[in-house]
């Protein structure tokens, strides 16, 4: 299971992430980024979108842990979305300001969490009502690959656009030993 300073990593490496892909994507005109390539969620701010839209139900998720985070506290009584395609505006500018303020909230998650924080079980209900009991790390490990799976079709459709996002690497912020 991953330890609070992987996690502090997988913070930083996303908001990082999300910045490249937010620039490299003002590279492009307004249809294009609208433009249906075939993707899951179609169009590159769709698959924006979704990663807004899974990233706000997490959050919203995470700020009923026991621990009662801090950072997450404006989302505490908010109500969690039930659809992982709810619209969060539909133009890039739109779209950036609901995704710098959700890095902001992960990376102030993960400089409070502690490792017992970790180890505990995140009781939430899934988009249909189920309800699930898992382990709290194993779930932040999901959110931050779901977040790397669709910024890698993001990529993809960004390449396909003629537009280089540049080196995804996690391994660049990876100290030395």
């Amino acid at each position: 299971m991953p330890t609070v300073q992987d996690t502090i990593l997988l913070a930083a490496y996303n908001a990082d992430m999300n910045r490249k892909l937010y620039d490299a994507a003002a590279r492009l005109p307004a249809q294009e980024l609208h433009a249906d390539r075939g993707a899951f969620f179609g169009s590159l701010l769709g698959t924006m979108n979704h990663l807004i839209a899974a990233d706000t139900i997490w959050l919203t998720r995470f700020a009923r842990h026991p621990a009662g985070f801090a950072a997450l506290a404006p989302l505490r009584d908010a109500a969690i979305p039930s659809d992982l395609q709810q619209q969060y505006g539909d133009d890039l500018p739109m779209l950036q300001a609901h995704r710098t303020r959700l890095d902001g909230f992960i990376t102030g998650l993960a400089a409070q969490l502690r490792q017992e924080d970790l180890d505990t079980t995140l009781t939430y209900r899934n988009t249909r009502g189920i309800e699930h009991h898992k382990h709290f790390g194993a779930v932040l490990l999901h959110f931050f690959n779901h977040q790397t799976h669709h910024r890698g079709q993001a990529s993809t459709l960004l390449t396909q656009a003629g537009i280089d996002i540049g080196v995804t690497d996690l391994l660049l912020l990876v100290d030395d030993a």
